[in-house]
This record gives C-alpha cells, sequence and structure tokens, in this order.
C-alpha cells in the first residue's frame, strides 16, 4: 500500500491556506495545518478534508513566537503518528499579516510583528522542519503581487516578501543535493479577509482590482488553492527557484 503524502501548511483554517488544504485533500494528500485564533474555522476545514478523504490535523501556533516553534515540531511529530507517516513531503509558509500604514507613519512594533511573521518566523519553522522534509520533497513559500508592483502604503508589508523570495532561492540552492525544490508564489489581490477584507467588500476597490486585472476579476481564494497543490504535484517537481505570480494579470 503507498504510503500517502503529507503536507503541511501554515494559516490554513481560512483564505488561501484553507483553500490550498482542501484542494491537497482531493489529491489524496494529509495534511497537518496550523491556526492561530480561528479554532472553530480549524475544525471544519478538517472535516471537509475528511470529507474529501483524506485526513487533517490542526495544531494552534503563533508563527511569529519562535520560543514556541520546538514545542510546536514536538506536537507535529505526534501529529504525524496519528496520520501513520514518519516525515512530511510538503511543506507552505502561508501565514501572515498583512500592514498598510503609510511609510512615514509605520511604527518599530508595526515593523518588528511584520518581521517576526513574515520572515522570521517562516525562516525558522522551515530550518525546524527540514530533518522531517522527505527527500525529494517541496516548499512553497507565499509572497504578494506587490513585490513586482508598487502599492500604495505597503512598503513594510512588501519589504520582508521581497526577503521570501531571495530565500526562497537560496533554500532551493542549498536543498537542491536532497532534491527538494523550493518555488515562491505571488498571490495578487485575492478575496479573503485579508486586509480587513478590502477586496472581497469594499466594491470600490474590488472594482478597481477588477480593471487592472488583465482575467477582469479579483483573484479567489480557489484560484491559488488550486494553483499551490499542482504545484506541489509530482509533474512539477522540475519547477524549482521559481517567484510564480498568480494574479490573473495584475498591473501588466
Amino acid at each position: 500500500m503507498t504510503q500517502r503524502k503529507v503536507a503541511v501548511v501554515t494559516g490554513g483554517s481560512r483564505g488561501l491556506g484553507r483553500s490550498t488544504v482542501l484542494n491537497l485533500a482531493k489529491r489524496g494528500v494529509s495534511s497537518i495545518f496550523t491556526y492561530h485564533s480561528a479554532e472553530d474555522e480549524a475544525r471544519s476545514v478538517t472535516a471537509l478534508v475528511k470529507d474529501a478523504g483524506a485526513t487533517a490535523v490542526s495544531l494552534q501556533l503563533d508563527t511569529g513566537d519562535v520560543s514556541s516553534l520546538a514545542g510546536f515540531v514536538e506536537r507535529l511529530k505526534t501529529a504525524l503518528v496519528k496520520l501513520g507517516a514518519e516525515g512530511i513531503d510538503y511543506l507552505v509558509n502561508n501565514a501572515g499579516i498583512s500592514n498598510h500604514t503609510t511609510f512615514l507613519e509605520v511604527t518599530e512594533e508595526e515593523l518588528d510583528k511584520l518581521y517576526d511573521v513574515n520572515f522570521k518566523g517562516v525562516f525558522f519553522l522551515t530550518q525546524k522542519l527540514l530533518p522531517l522534509l522527505n527527500d525529494g520533497g517541496s516548499i512553497v513559500n507565499i509572497s504578494s503581487g506587490v513585490t513586482r508592483f508598487v502599492n500604495p502604503d505597503s512598503t513594510a508589508y512588501a519589504v520582508f516578501k521581497g526577503a521570501i523570495e531571495v530565500f526562497t532561492r537560496y533554500l532551493a540552492h542549498d536543498l537542491g543535493k536532497r532534491n527538494i525544490n523550493v518555488n515562491t508564489v505571488a498571490p495578487g489581490a485575492i478575496q479573503t479577509d485579508f486586509s480587513g477584507g478590502v477586496v472581497r467588500d469594499n466594491p470600490a476597490v474590488n472594482k478597481l482590482v477588477s480593471e487592472m486585472t488583465a482575467l477582469g476579476r479579483p483573484g479567489l481564494p480557489e484560484d491559488i488553492g488550486q494553483m499551490i497543490a499542482s504545484l506541489l504535484s509530482d509533474g512539477n517537481h522540475w519547477v524549482n527557484a521559481q517567484r510564480i505570480e498568480v494574479s490573473g494579470g495584475m498591473r501588466l
């Protein structure tokens, strides 16, 4: 019997992470996904994964608290036993926070929080999970369209997403000897509750995004989740060290 593959997805209870977990389940991949505070939503995702014929385990984690990562890894090892797996095949570093404070008003506290969650946590969680990542596995780091085009009042946010893209290339180089590929997925404007749900809930913003996107609408979580699940398939393993923008052709 072939061992079912296992993914770790951070921020898997909502939005892009949720869609990723569900689309992986459709492909027969089980997931261990994290949530920050949305425990009820995490339970809902677990149930939907079961309906799709796979298994998911949700674990609470504040990815910005590096001191908690060692304990998280031990809980993850317990979850792997529950899944009947010895290691993981995929890591999707999705969890993140936004910031739209104008550059002149960004505080040290805001910058530190963005650094902790959007870069430092990704860096050290990846480091701690590498011993559990099977040779031949894959890593996907989530960046943003704003590393290519300038978005108003996104300087602090964009800087650390840019760091993620450099991190991806260096990881791809260093992990090549283990046949692990590493890529960046950079979504455009997506209709989720990210940034307070502004793209989804503000008609003016929704219209503006639609007008600047070649395919004529903002993205949906499913657009990203399907793409990530596809990228993690065996047929795409030769794709490596790439920044892949998934934006419907935004600001061309």
